[in-house]
């Protein structure tokens, strides 16, 4: 008898409370029902269904290997539509957040072209610079930018970032050029508040060695639009992630500084809360955002428009 159809038989006198339900459901008869029930109990040798006259619960193994029945049903309904003739298909509602200035910029404009690939899905996007806590507030995937906290997220590098410490032209005339990261601390500088990002401090690779430094500066804040605005006023050097000043720097507006010390890039990553049973919708998010952050031509038109 094909083990797939006792599971699917299982999971549907479950549900519906009954072998007659179920066989109505299925359109077959209820001896039918539970002979593919019996003989699911024979295979696995635990007792799943308690059957009285009146009614059929489920034993503690029962409610166990239910859960574990239907997840296997969702995975398999979608890994056959993912090579149906009809191409991938998935439904639901998709809970994203994402950093506020990178959801700006790289996370809401590809939304629409994610949403007209796969028409039966919605979708909400959170845009918040502090750490959500995907699990308990109930996002599906979280893009991070920058160094991740150990958690027991799994996390998925989508592609580098590399940050850079930025001022204007007047500023550094201003206050001069700082040749040495040990310099800094004489400097203006704006900062995220530890609340956002950055906890660390700015990272720099120093002799051989990474080097974090924590900012004293006058300003932080917790949005990263702003402290972009504030260093474009000449407030301070930043030290801002490359997607966000490239257009700055090759238009003049801002200059790079203390280069040579510039630490590896870090990520931007793809966070869920497990990798297994990761539902369609999700992973096929995680692959639309490969797509484009892997390719070189997506960051070049970014920085072309600014």
């Amino acid at each position: 008898m094909d083990r797939l159809k006792q599971i699917e038989s299982f999971v549907l006198v479950a549900t519906k409370g009954s072998l007659t339900a179920a066989a109505q459901t299925e359109g077959v008869a209820p001896a039918v029902m539970g002979r593919r029930i019996d003989a699911l109990e024979e295979r696995l040798g635990v007792k799943l269904l308690v059957r009285t006259t009146r009614r059929i619960t489920l034993t503690h193994e029962g409610s166990s290997f239910l859960e574990d029945c239907q997840r296997l049903l969702v995975e398999f309904a979608d890994a056959e539509a993912g090579v149906s003739a009809g191409g991938i298909k998935a439904s639901g509602h998709l809970r994203i957040t994402a950093p506020a200035g990178f959801g700006r910029r790289h996370v809401a404009p590809l939304v629409p072209e994610f949403l007209a690939r796969h028409q039966d899905l919605s979708l909400s996007l959170n845009l918040s610079d502090r750490v959500v806590d995907i699990v308990n507030e109930g996002f599906d995937c979280a893009v991070r930018v920058g160094d991740l906290a150990d958690s027991s997220l799994v996390s998925m590098r989508l592609a580098d970032n590399r940050r850079l410490c930025v001022a204007t032209p007047a500023y550094l005339r201003r206050a001069g050029v700082p040749q040495h990261p040990s310099e800094l601390a004489r400097h203006q500088t704006l900062s995220l508040s530890s609340e956002a990002s950055q906890a660390r401090g700015w990272a720099f690779w120093v002799d051989g060695q990474l080097y974090h430094w924590r900012p004293q500066g006058r300003l932080d804040c917790s949005d990263g639009q702003v402290l972009h605005q504030w260093c474009l006023a000449g407030l301070g050097l930043a030290w801002r992630s490359l997607w966000e000043v490239e257009a700055d720097i090759k238009a003049g507006r801002l200059q790079s500084v203390l280069d040579e010390f510039a630490a590896p890039p870090n990520g931007i990553y793809a966070l869920v809360p497990q990798r297994k049973h990761l539902p369609l919708r999700v992973r096929l998010w995680i692959d639309f955002l490969k797509q484009h952050y892997g390719s070189p031509a997506y960051w070049q038109q970014a920085a072309a428009h600014g």
